[in-house]
């Protein structure tokens, strides 16, 4: 098996976290696309808050209307106490209670339901915006990176848009719009005094609130990144489901994850502690206030400055704020969360393509499809090199083989041929197909005209037609099951009870190694490329199939410029030319047979080679019939019977 050279250790994407007015400023393109239908809910908003400021008002009139019913009443005419009802309005008022009441409902309805589709939109927008971003980014970084924390940004970064939106178009801006007309009420038909301790204990709830916010931030920056630890450490461990049973380490695995969890609970309790100290300290600014008030109010009434009516609808007012207000320090506290989640996720969306599209990139003509690498120095790191001074030529429609020992750089050419990493352009060097310079041309364009059979095959947890058809999604129904055929996988899955519609399971699990490289080499013969790339395309198979798909292989392979990276040399006999790596080197190259003639690395490799086989074959012989021999020889029996030739 070989292997990259150690990484280094992964470093934040970002080690300062953006401010909350730069993740709300990135979020507003994606609402502007909308914005008319943004004018239209903040309208519905604001009636539905003025209609919200005329219940009270209306209850006002009803109150002094009975008030003076009642007068009458006590005045001995009780017998005429329905028609004076009528008469005063207050059976109109009654229906002006509803009709405004019911008014408010309605705005609030409409706002919503005009202001869902600019939300949705957005997150729909940016979640995809992050999705093709990730993808577009280099394999250092996915490398670098845990897939499960990953995921969970993104989930929480687009739960928090949602959050965001709704909290401030249905809590935050409505409640401002409400204290606005309430304190403009206050001073034009009461007293200065009502707005003014309105508006002293509304900043004194709303600084407390943000400064105790503030401190409490941290904690939900310390619980995301424990979640997301947490998580992702529990999907590393269910994705290596089988190492972790080959070696019993299932307590293991769970005492890492408990370990997490109990970090978790540690920062969720001192998390809810800060938040009690919270709401004690709301409510008591909110009492302080409504004493002040009220304690006005009936001093008013009983001076006879005031109706009773004007109590009701100062009571009413303050209840209608204060509710809502009370509510608002819980949407700040979500609001300040949901931007937290909204940052990691924008965070994600900054990270820098170490592999970029050049700003006049065209796409890549394919003519013959000559290779040449040329000069290439490359590292993976600067202090440990992999290659040095690589140079060598494919000819259009041949064959090249390398080989050579593990860690000897073979795997790192075709990750630079895909451009998964790029040559620094000031070490010179280059990897031109027909003439061109694969860092000038697009990378969808360049990896369209190459297709691989890697070593190590990950399929997707789909049926079997959907990875055959994954080389080319497009492609007929036929064109699938001829490029089965071709791979010599068509029987097999037609033996299957559910054939072509067979979930492969996690990453292919349900496959053995041999069947997932067939699946691998027809998804290629469907792609159709005029370049391919075989890393120990058969490797996973046994003796009789690898003989029937390297026949195969080599017949596609007629037609085609092929780089073929082996450790098995029997497979690359046929080659035009053979290169040999050791340490990043090129040390010999030349046909099979001027390479045995030369006696060097090469000859070495062979002779080491054919010896084992010939033990390998010796110890088959002397197995019983029906044994392990026998098993070697059938494909398609799951993990059980893989590749027992291979041993």
């Amino acid at each position: 098996m070989r292997r990259l050279a150690p990484l280094r250790e992964p470093a934040p994407i970002s080690n300062q976290p953006r401010n909350d007015w730069q993740t709300i400023v990135s979020l507003l393109p994606y609402l502007a696309t909308y914005k008319w239908r943004v004018v239209f809910a903040l309208s519905c908003l604001i009636g539905a808050k003025v209609a919200n400021l005329g219940v009270p008002v209306v209850m006002k009139r009803i109150v002094d209307g009975l008030a003076s019913v009642q007068h009458l009443t006590a005045l001995g005419r009780a017998e005429h106490a329905p028609g004076i009802v009528l008469l005063s309005g207050v059976g109109l008022l009654v229906v002006a209670y509803a009709v405004v009441r019911l008014s408010t409902s309605l705005f609030t309805e409409l706002r919503e339901m005009l202001f869902s589709k600019v939300t949705e939109s957005a997150v729909r927008q940016l979640a995809l915006k992050v999705f093709r971003h990730l993808h577009s980014l280099s394999l250092r970084f996915h490398l670098e990176r845990q897939t499960g924390g990953m995921s969970r940004d993104i989930e929480r970064g687009t739960r928090g848009i949602t959050q965001l939106i709704s909290y401030s178009l249905y809590s935050i801006l409505p409640t401002l719009v409400e204290v606005g007309l309430v304190l403009g009420y206050f001073v034009v038909r009461y007293e200065a005094y009502y707005a003014i301790v309105t508006l002293i204990a509304l900043a004194a709830y709303v600084t407390y609130t943000v400064k105790v916010t503030e401190w409490r931030t941290h904690y939900r920056r310390t619980m995301n990144e424990l979640d997301s630890r947490a998580n992702s450490r529990a999907i590393d461990s269910l994705l290596n489901y089988e190492t972790v049973k080959y070696f019993g380490n299932e307590e293991w695995e769970a005492q890492r994850y408990d370990e997490n969890l109990k970090h978790f609970r540690t920062a969720a309790i001192r998390s809810q502690k800060s938040l009690s100290a919270l709401n004690f300290g709301q409510q008591a600014i909110i009492g302080i206030g409504l004493v002040f008030i009220l304690w006005r109010a009936t001093q008013g009434v009983m001076a006879g400055r005031l109706t009773l009516g004007d109590l009701v609808l100062i009571n009413t007012f303050m209840l209608q704020l204060y509710i809502p207000l009370n509510f608002l320090g819980v949407v700040y506290r979500e609001l300040k969360q949901s931007l937290t989640d909204m940052d990691r996720m924008f965070t994600l969306l900054a990270a820098p393509r170490e592999v970029a599209d050049a700003p006049h990139a065209s796409a890549l003509t394919v003519s013959g499809a000559e290779v040449r690498f040329s000069n290439v120095n490359f590292g993976y790191e600067a202090a440990r090199p992999i290659l040095h001074n690589v140079s060598f030529t494919i000819p259009a429609g041949t064959t090249t083989a390398v080989v050579g020992h593990s860690g000897s750089g073979k795997s790192t050419l075709a990750r630079l041929l895909f451009r998964f990493y790029d040559l620094d352009r000031a070490q010179g060097g280059a990897i031109t197909i027909d003439g061109q310079d694969i860092r000038d041309v697009t990378q969808d364009s360049l990896r369209a005209s190459i297709g691989i059979v890697p070593q190590d095959t990950v399929l997707f947890n789909d049926t079997i037609y959907y990875n055959i058809a994954y080389g080319r999604p497009a492609a007929s129904h036929d064109e699938v099951i001829a490029a089965a055929r071709a791979a010599h996988i068509h029987d097999f899955i037609e033996s299957l009870p559910r054939g072509y519609d067979t979930p492969v399971g996690e990453r292919g699990l349900k496959l053995s190694g041999g069947e997932k490289q067939r699946v691998a080499i027809a998804r290629t013969l469907l792609k159709n490329p005029p370049v391919l790339l075989f890393d120990e395309a058969t490797s996973a198979l046994d003796s009789r199939s690898e003989r029937a798909i390297q026949h195969e292989l080599d017949q596609i392979a007629r037609e085609r410029t092929t780089l073929i990276i082996a450790h098995r040399l029997s497979t690359v006999v046929h080659a035009q030319q053979i290169i040999v790596m050791d340490r990043g080197r090129i040390v010999e190259r030349g046909t099979y047979a001027e390479l045995l003639r030369m006696g060097g690395l090469f000859a070495q490799m062979w002779a080491l080679q054919q010896q084992r086989a010939e033990q390998a074959q010796k110890r088959n012989a002397e197995q019983p019939i029906g044994g392990e021999r026998a098993g070697a020889e059938h494909v398609g029996e799951g993990h059980a019977g893989e590749d027992r030739v291979a041993r």
